[in-house]
């Protein structure tokens, strides 16, 4: 139909990638899939392209392309691999979405090629902004691309300022959900397993950011990214822990109005919100019920508990190189846990010493934040060597 969306998926395996998918199968007539792209789950990433028919899709190793080439050829769909293939994937011609779902700094080429393309990008890639932030923005103002924001907590600020005159703004204020282990001491958590910070207790989403919402540092990247997004002062963005997860952010205006955005913790609304901009979808999800839940808590966040919280403010606030840094140093610890090689606790320390270790240097071009990521990522696996040796 000549009134489809045309999209291209990036992480489509992965869970920001499934629930896409949900949406665009319940309405069929307005989105069509043009790519998809994947990682390691070859399989589910067969499954979707036999139902959506795309005409691309992508693998991330060699090895990978060169095993299922002749089977996704067979389906019609041209295969492209690595991270060539995802540049070219999110570069696509025609596309008039591309929704940026990869999980850690890997996301960042892609993302930028599809920017630098001038496409709306529906962003779930917290990192491509978290370590190239001012690069990114400053790209997508150059050749006119939309970022829309799929996080739930800054979609939720999306919509609170939509018609809202930037000056009035006061304070921008995240919410989190305190993950599995907000109750707990600090040395209690040094003995939690792996098993047991995947179960977070009102979100289902992908193993890493599960983790980092069980370290905080989820939040802290949020805050990062909250600064570009919408291009405010550090000191104008602030963090409550909201158990519940109801209410996913507010926004604070100068007269002391409050606005906030509240709904069931279904990762399908922000999705949805960001596909259909400025429409909303009419989605089949759990309604919240006010009286049923009757209360809505919010708590200062404990930043001696969550250390990485505050190295994510301090990454924020110094900039240049240091927020590359903490969510290198974080994707390696965070590997490292779910490989069991380190316990939990080991995750903040590991990330601590590798943004103390790291001199602050200007980072104003994709080469020095690769350069910073690569360095970062060293010092990450001598430290989690220390701590596995213990």
């Amino acid at each position: 139909m000549a009134d489809q969306k045309r999209l291209v998926i990036l992480g489509s395996t992965g869970s920001i990638g499934r629930n896409t998918l949900k949406i665009v199968e319940a309405y069929k007539e307005r989105y069509q899939v043009v790519g998809l792209g994947g990682a390691r789950n070859v399989e589910l990433l067969l499954e979707q392209v036999k139902r959506f028919r795309p005409q691309y899709s992508c693998l991330l190793y060699e090895e990978d392309y060169s095993t299922f080439k002749d089977e996704f050829e067979r389906l019609g769909c041209q295969l492209l691999w690595g991270k060539d293939g995802y540049r070219r994937l999110a570069a696509l011609d025609g596309v008039d979405t591309v929704v940026s779902a990869m999980v850690g700094a890997a996301g960042l080429l892609p993302t930028l090629s599809a920017v630098e393309s001038g496409k709306c990008v529906a962003l779930a890639n917290k990192e491509s902004l978290v370590v190239a932030g001012h690069i990114v923005m400053a790209s997508a103002r150059k050749h006119g691309a939309k970022i829309l924001p799929v996080d739930s907590e800054h979609s939720a600020i999306f919509q609170c300022l939509n018609g809202e005159k930037r000056e009035t703004l006061r304070c921008l204020i995240l919410t989190a959900s305190g993950g599995p282990f907000w109750e707990l001491s600090k040395e209690a958590m040094d003995e939690v397993g792996v098993d047991d910070a995947l179960r977070h207790p009102n979100w289902s989403m992908g193993a890493k950011i599960t983790i980092d919402s069980a370290t905080m540092m989820n939040k802290g990247l949020e805050v990062i990214e909250a600064r570009w997004l919408f291009d405010v002062e550090v000191d104008k963005i602030k963090v409550l822990v909201h158990r519940q997860s109801i209410v996913h952010s507010m926004v604070e205006f100068v007269d002391g109005a409050i606005m906030a955005q509240l709904g069931s913790p279904d990762m399908r609304i922000p999705i949805a919100y960001a596909l259909s901009w400025p429409e909303r979808l009419d989605l089949d999800v759990e309604r919240i019920s006010l009286t049923k839940i009757a209360e809505l808590t919010f708590e200062e966040p404990d930043f001696g508990r969550f250390p990485l919280l505050a190295l994510g403010f301090e990454a924020a606030q110094r900039g240049g190189n240091v927020p590359v840094v903490l969510n290198a140093a974080n994707e390696m610890a965070v590997e490292a846990f779910l490989r069991r090689e380190i316990g939990f606790g080991a995750i903040w320390r590991v990330v601590e010493m590798v943004t103390k270790r790291i001199e602050f240097s200007p980072c104003d071009s994709i080469e020095e934040v690769q350069y910073w990521d690569g360095i970062a990522r060293l010092y990450a696996e001598e430290a989690i060597r220390k701590e596995d040796k213990g």
